[in-house]
């Protein structure tokens, strides 16, 4: 058992065990020694101690986490120990000393050089990033903001993206050298020269003349304008994150819990899953994926908003992230398969057909069709499945009822009344949909001349909704006459052929005769007004005949013109007789 201690480093608070406290204390003691009574020690001292602390934080997995003689050992590597090093002005010298460690190079990272700035410090900072020389790229930038305004564009986001390289550890990786003693101390005595040649060169009426005309240039003043205004709208776009993240992590809570987790109390919404559902998924499965695959992103657009609005707020580590990632990937990715399993139930549409002859006691009286009316609930109050709802049987069980029945008059071959009634279901495979469909129940009676169809279908609910339907097909001898309840008029389906091409809701308002080539004909349907001549005189003197042909206008020879005036006000017809 070791004992802990907490630490103040470079105002972050670290957990550390008594042995690696020792020897971390003895590190920095070393250094202090080191840098005694050379310009700038105190500097020097503060950035190394601020990398000690960024190398910690690197290697911890979570706040808690106790530093140990590892992490210590790992550090001390990274930075190098003092007498590595030669600590005097001799370091600067063209020529390294054969003693002093090899220069190393590491990756860079961009930051705006606000030492070397014309504006915001983005090309000089560009400069060590990509290699180029400073003025070619302020060169492209004012290129590209002078013929597509992009260049413009492009600058103020880098102004606003990059951070500037303040501190000694950020000047260091912005060039690439890595960040050990040697480079620290090196890059605080350069800033020491040149602070001592530039107090040398002083002009001091310049310097006089500059403070009175203000401690700030045009460009810097332009710049905190800019920058006050896109912290402002950040800071209401960090708002309005936390505010959407907030109330969609809330919504999606609750639905969790009263859909997904509270089920066995019958939640309404419950059944109509089990009924849709042809997966075999558990409800509350389903719901706690749909929970993780849409409510984490949501906790991200929270956690940016509280980044935005809060510079200080902890990171929740990469273990969380990385965790939280794989957890919205394996939603997605289940969600994704028991999708496609779904949608594979209703790929394929199997039928079976039941074939009869219907007993009508006259086939030279005339043969009436009705619906049977639907026996179940069927209100709007009930859960919907397109034509589906969900009701109960005398035995009070639940079952699926449909609406979707249609039937079709057609020509029998012989003098016998039949019946073909196809019913449809989906299914995975053919198979599958075919066992189905003979689930449904569908039923007719035939009472003296007159055929009593159900106007619904029904199957049981561990069918699912899978798009039950029933097509039913009438064969009616020919020379029989048919007449239509009103009841069907929802029912008649549009392979009914007639002479008068009148739709399925017409069609039950006259009788019919079934004709030899299988079409119905209309029995005591009005005569067409197209099929009428109409004239104003029976003598045929002055006629005017309209009929199918078109308009037929007949003059007499006692009229010397005639006149025929049609407009908004109707039509106007006048002939002058002859002197």
């Amino acid at each position: 058992m070791n004992k802990t201690v907490n630490i103040n480093l470079a105002n972050t608070l670290f957990h550390i065990d008594d042995e690696a406290y020792n020897k971390l204390r003895r590190y920095l003691e070393s250094i202090k020694r080191s840098f005694s009574g050379t310009a700038g020690s105190d500097e020097i001292i503060a950035d190394i101690e601020a990398r000690v602390a960024e190398l910690f934080l690197e290697k911890m997995e979570n706040e808690r986490q106790v530093i140990t003689q590892k992490e210590v050992d790992a550090v001390i590597t990274i930075m190098g120990q003092p007498e590595d090093y030669v600590v005097d002005e001799d370091i600067f010298e063209d020529q390294p000393r054969t003693s002093e460690a090899k220069s190393q190079t590491k990756a860079k990272k961009l930051y705006r050089d606000v030492e070397q700035k014309y504006i915001g410090g983005v090309c000089s900072g560009l400069e060590y990033y990509l290699g180029f020389d400073a003025v070619w790229i302020r060169l492209i930038f004012i290129l590209l903001a002078v013929f597509t305004g992009f260049g413009f564009i492009a600058y103020i986001l880098l102004w606003i993206l990059v951070p500037e390289a303040s501190s000694t550890s950020q000047k260091l990786d912005m060039t690439g050298k890595p960040i050990n003693i040697s480079n620290i101390e090196r890059k605080v005595k350069e800033g020491f020269d040149d602070v001592s040649d530039a107090v040398k060169s002083v002009d001091y009426e310049k310097v006089g003349n500059k403070v009175k005309s203000g401690s700030k240039t045009f460009f810097d003043t332009i710049g905190d304008i800019i920058m006050f205004f896109f912290k402002v709208f950040g800071k209401f776009i960090g708002i309005l994150l936390i505010i959407i993240g907030a109330t969609s992590l809330i919504g999606l809570f609750i639905a969790l819990f009263s859909v997904g987790i509270i089920d066995a109390v019958h939640f309404p919404g419950v059944d109509f899953y089990e009924i849709v559902n042809t997966t075999g998924s558990p409800v509350w499965l389903i719901s706690l994926l749909l929970f993780f695959a849409v409510g984490i992103p949501f906790f991200f657009v929270l956690y940016l908003g509280l980044k935005i609005l809060v510079t200080n707020l902890k990171s929740i580590g990469n273990i969380a992230k990385f965790s939280l990632l794989g957890l919205w990937l394996i939603s997605i990715g289940v969600l994704t398969a028991l999708g496609i399993r779904q949608a594979a139930e209703f790929a394929t549409v199997g039928s079976i057909n039941e074939k009869s002859e219907l007993v009508v006691t006259d086939l030279n009286d005339t043969i009436r069709i009705r619906m049977k009316e639907n026996e179940y609930e069927y209100g709007s109050d009930r859960i919907h499945f397109g034509r589906m709802v969900l009701s109960y049987d005398e035995n009070d069980n639940p079952i699926l009822v449909s609406d979707d029945v249609r039937f079709n008059i057609k020509k029998s071959d012989d003098s016998i009344v039949r019946i073909n009634v196809r019913k449809d279901s989906h299914g995975s495979t053919f198979q599958v949909a075919r066992d189905k469909a003979k689930e449904v129940s569908y039923g007719y009676t035939v009472s003296g001349n007159e055929i009593v169809l159900d106007d619904y279908l029904t199957t049981s609910t561990a069918n699912k909704a899978r798009q039950q339907e029933v097509r039913s097909t009438i064969y009616i001898p020919a020379g029989s006459y048919i007449s239509f309840d009103e009841s069907t008029k929802r029912h008649i389906g549009r392979s009914t052929k007639n002479d008068r091409d009148y739709y399925r809701s017409s069609i039950a308002d006259h009788t019919w005769l079934m004709g030899d080539d299988g079409e119905l004909q209309c029995h005591e349907c009005p005569i067409e007004e197209d099929d009428q001549d109409w004239n104003d005189d029976d003598d045929g003197n002055g006629k005017i005949i309209i009929n199918k042909d078109g308009i037929d206008i007949d003059i007499n020879d006692e009229q010397d013109s005639f006149e025929m005036k049609i407009d908004e006000d109707g039509v106007q017809i006048k002939a002058e007789e002859k002197n």
